[in-house]
This record gives structure tokens, sequence and C-alpha cells, in this order.
């Protein structure tokens, strides 16, 4: 009888836990998040609902984008806001770009991935690396490195070529530019 007793408070006491998690959970999910409010964006769900679609994650946020082009998941303590609409991207990262920031979490994850470059800081800093980066990353100095990367591997393909065809050998020209594609991008790197 005790060992019966046992197992039943074991067990009751587990379901017990699993339910209060659950309505703790349900609670911190749904509560002042706005979902009736007309301001905000319409609510598609919760992050726990794309677990029915885990194999199919991409496909399914694909379809629900195409039904809603801005929406949010509701989690526990905040909301993800989702969008595709092109006029909600140009406002975050060109119109009202200095409105929206990372955020203490974001920056902190962030930095364990990317120190304290432009990606995971914001304002000053973020302008300055930015500035430091705009030189890099200009026209010119671009199109000056591209072309010698381009000039250097299209000698090595025409000295392959050429090699082919003094040796009367065939040549598979998709492999071949397959090949010298990926070696372009490899400079690059």
């Amino acid at each position: 009888m005790g060992i019966l007793f046992t197992i039943f408070t074991v067990t009751a006491a587990g379901l017990l836990f699993i339910i209060i998690s659950f309505l703790y959970l349900t609670f911190q999910t749904y509560s002042g998040k706005s979902i009736k409010n007309p301001n905000y964006p319409p609510v598609n769900g919760t992050v726990f609902g794309q677990l029915f679609y885990f194999n199919r994650l991409y496909d399914h946020q694909t379809e629900v984008a195409r039904k809603q082009k801005t929406f949010r998941l509701l989690a526990p303590g905040q909301s993800e806001l989702y969008t595709t609409d092109i006029r909600n991207i140009e406002h975050v990262l060109k119109t009202k770009f200095d409105k929206y920031t990372k955020g203490k979490y974001n920056q902190d994850i962030a930095t364990d991935l990317f120190g304290k470059g432009i990606f995971a800081v914001d304002g000053d800093k973020w302008r300055q690396q930015r500035k430091l980066a705009s030189f890099e990353f200009s026209t010119r100095v671009l199109r000056d490195f591209s072309c010698s990367v381009f000039r250097r591997n299209a000698a090595k393909l025409v000295r392959v070529v050429s090699e082919m065809a003094i040796a009367d050998q065939i040549f598979d020209m998709q492999v071949s530019s397959t090949v010298f594609l990926f070696s372009f991008f490899n400079w690059i790197d």
C-alpha cells in the first residue's frame, strides 16, 4: 500500500508541476501583449506553435509571410515581430534607423560572436564602425580588388583550357566554370 501511495504521489506531483509550468508559460506569453490592439501587428501564434512545423519551419514561415506581410509571434515576456513588407524594412533600416536599437539582450549575444564591431553596437559606436567600414567597401576598392582576382583566375582558366586543347581532351565547361567561380569567392574570403 505504501509503494502505491508513493507512486501515486510522485505521479501526481509531476503532473501538477507540468500543469503549473504550462499555465505559467501561457500567462507569461499572453499577458500584456496588446493582442486585440489594432495599433500592433496581428498575432499569428506563439513561438511554441512553431514546434508543430519543426521539420518544415522555413516553409511554414514563408507561407505565413505570404498571407500576412507583418505579424507577431508571442513568447514568454516578449513578442517577436516578423515582416516582409518593404516599407517596414526600409523604415527600420533606413528612414528611422536611430530609433531601433539592438538592445542589451541582443548586444550581449552578438558581442560573444562579433566582439565590439559594427554588428554588435548601437549609436555613436555603430556610426564610427560604419564610417571605417565604408572606406573598405567603397565602389573603387571593391572594383579594384575583384578585377585583380578575376584577372588572376581568368589566366588560370585560359591555361587549363589551352592545355586541354593541346592534349585534344574533352573539356566540361560547366564544371570548370563552377570551379572558377568558387575560386573567385575563395580569394575574396
